[in-house]
């Protein structure tokens, strides 16, 4: 894309949820009108949009109206129907493209998209067929992971296996098609860059986080991570030559696992905004919804200054209510609820940004609260 997208002009997020709710809101700062495609009835993001079409990602019809209606589409998740965003790029600009989504949308594109720009990934195997697992088995060694190849996130559609007793029920995700099988990195800590690009010559990168998960789902993020900080400028020198094979228009997260010995392992690419970044709202001089607003519409990219150190601490379902004890207690804490309707056990609804200059103190305050234990 050549040209800039210009404020009220209007930019279609296909998803709904909390990712498209803080890129909209990011949008409607900078001047522009939003729409939002989203088959939920009163979608987090539609709360705050300008129009809500509300039908499936797959609904050609309702994705031609979006286009109709917009100069340019995003998204705010991977699984969007590639074909569909095809169909309708003729009526308004994709920038960041479809390529991106194909590849993210499959581990072993993927895979050998990283391998062809030199970084370093797990070792792997591909398993199509029950009896491709042996010889995948005898490449990657024990422990180690089977994935599906396509659809999985907050850890489904994974199983580790620890030794031949786990292949037998590992080997029913091969229902969903073929899957990778990746040797087991004994890493120490998990690690993310996000990085955006203008779809031209510009990109920005912000500092390496450390996430730490629990079942899977990412419950902390720590910015800066507390890593060495050769390994935090290794780890935005990968992001950066990522982005730029990519020509990336918009922002994209790298998740690394990195070992006691100091290497990086590349792990997976998210074509987003990520919830490892929400702490950039209120601790960067940009946050990642107006980087990734910026690079999708084709503006300049500056350099992003974190202007304190943080931590973001998710609010799931099980803990939506008591975090709101806290408002009246926690000034210096930053709430952000997203506007779900239900609050599930395990669903993010929401996250708490507390600036610091004491990472280790925060992290026992919030324990201390007794909400997350």
């Amino acid at each position: 894309m050549s040209k800039i997208i210009l404020p009220e002009q209007t930019i279609g997020i296909v998803g709904g949820g909390q990712l498209g709710r803080m890129m909209c809101v990011a949008a409607k700062y900078m001047g522009f009108r939003v729409g939002v495609l989203d088959p939920t009835e009163d979608a987090p993001a539609a709360q705050v949009a300008d129009f809500h079409i509300q039908a499936d990602y797959d609904d050609e019809k309702a994705m031609t109206e979006l286009a109709e209606k917009s100069t340019i589409i995003t998204y705010e998740f991977e699984n969007v129907d590639v074909e569909t965003l095809n169909n309708v790029q003729g009526k308004a600009e994709i920038p960041q493209g479809t390529d991106l989504l194909a590849i993210t949308q499959d581990r072993l594109l993927e895979k050998v998209f990283l391998e062809e720009n030199n970084v370093i990934i797990a070792p792997y195997a591909t398993i199509i067929r029950a009896s491709d697992i042996q010889r995948g088995l005898e490449e990657v060694g024990f422990p180690c992971v089977l994935k599906t190849t396509r659809g999985g996130y907050d850890g489904k559609g994974q199983y580790v296996i620890y030794s031949m007793s786990d292949v037998a029920p590992a080997m029913n995700l091969l229902r969903d098609g073929t899957c990778v099988l990746e040797a087991w990195i004994p890493y120490e800590k998990e690690i993310s860059v996000i990085v955006a690009g203008n779809g031209k010559d510009s990109f920005t990168v912000f500092p390496a986080v450390e996430n730490i998960h629990r079942s899977n789902i990412l419950h902390e993020t720590i910015a800066p991570a507390r890593i060495e900080q050769e390994i935090g400028e290794e780890a935005e020198r990968i992001a950066l030559t990522i982005a730029k094979a990519l020509k990336l228009s918009g922002t994209l997260c790298i998740e690394m696992f990195l070992t006691k010995e100091g290497s990086l392992y590349v792990n997976e690419l998210a074509p987003r905004p990520h919830n490892s970044g929400h702490y950039t709202i209120e601790a960067c001089s940009m946050s990642q919804f107006e980087a990734h607003i910026r690079g999708i519409c084709g503006w300049p990219l500056p350099e992003v200054k974190i202007l304190s150190r943080a931590v973001m601490v998710n609010v799931l379902g099980n803990e939506f209510y008591d975090t709101q004890n806290f408002i009246k207690d926690k000034p210096d804490w930053h709430f952000h609820y997203y506007g779900k309707k239900e609050a599930k056990y395990g669903r993010k609804m929401g996250h708490i940004t507390i600036l610091t200059e004491n990472v280790e103190e925060t992290l026992e305050e919030i324990f201390q609260t007794a909400i997350w234990d």
